[in-house]
């Protein structure tokens, strides 16, 4: 076991990995090439791949301490929603290519920009985590993730209306559907690791 393992620095570890993610799957549908579609995904699931083992790590540690900066439950929970942020955005990349996406509709892209920052809000506010206590800062980011998740939800309404009023190929329509759906579920993932964040704060001040 790790001696002075940090649990706060772990959490802006993996946070920073769906950051990467984030960024990966933005940069790619900002110059959309199918045929370099694999090589994304290669270099995207090396970044989940280091997350897992970054969560695993955590868990192994937190198994053998006796005692934890907060609830052991906590940890594990919110671990678990930030891994679950990092699997979802590779997932939005893996449909491109199981679907065989070769263009992309234009809420494709403001998607990616808005869960990018969704995911640099939710490290700020990891950040500053380890401080939550005190820190002045935390809780504008965790609303920035709120608003963020908010403006996904809006994209995703307006997305899907113009997807079944202008397109007349059925399997289009079934592809972009379950994309959007993918989209969505990436802001609300980070969502979910903010509220958790807000409850952990909630119950520890």
């Amino acid at each position: 076991m790790k001696k002075n393992y940090n649990y706060f620095d772990t959490f802006v570890k993996m946070v920073d990995y769906s950051c990467q993610s984030a960024e990966i799957l933005h940069a790619t549908l900002k110059t959309f090439a199918f045929d370099r579609l694999e090589d994304k995904m290669q270099e995207m699931h090396e970044i989940e791949h280091k997350a897992d083992m970054e969560q695993h790590e955590m868990r192994n540690v937190l198994a053998r301490e006796f005692i934890a900066p907060i609830e052991r439950e906590d940890i594990m929970s919110l671990s678990q929603e930030i891994d679950d942020v990092t699997d979802a955005v590779e997932d939005v990349l893996i449909r491109f290519y199981m679907f065989h996406i070769t263009s992309l509709r234009t809420e494709a892209l403001e998607f990616s920009e808005v869960i990018l920052n969704c995911c640099k809000a939710l490290k700020k506010a990891m950040e500053d985590f380890h401080n939550f206590k005190k820190s002045k800062t935390i809780t504008e980011s965790l609303i920035e993730v709120d608003r963020l998740e908010e403006v996904g939800d809006s994209l995703y309404s307006k997305a899907m209306h113009r997807l079944y009023v202008e397109h007349g190929d059925p399997i289009e329509i079934i592809a972009w559907t379950a994309m959007f759906d993918r989209f969505e579920k990436c802001c609300d993932a980070c969502e979910h690791v903010a509220h958790v964040m807000s409850s952990i704060i909630m119950k520890n001040t």
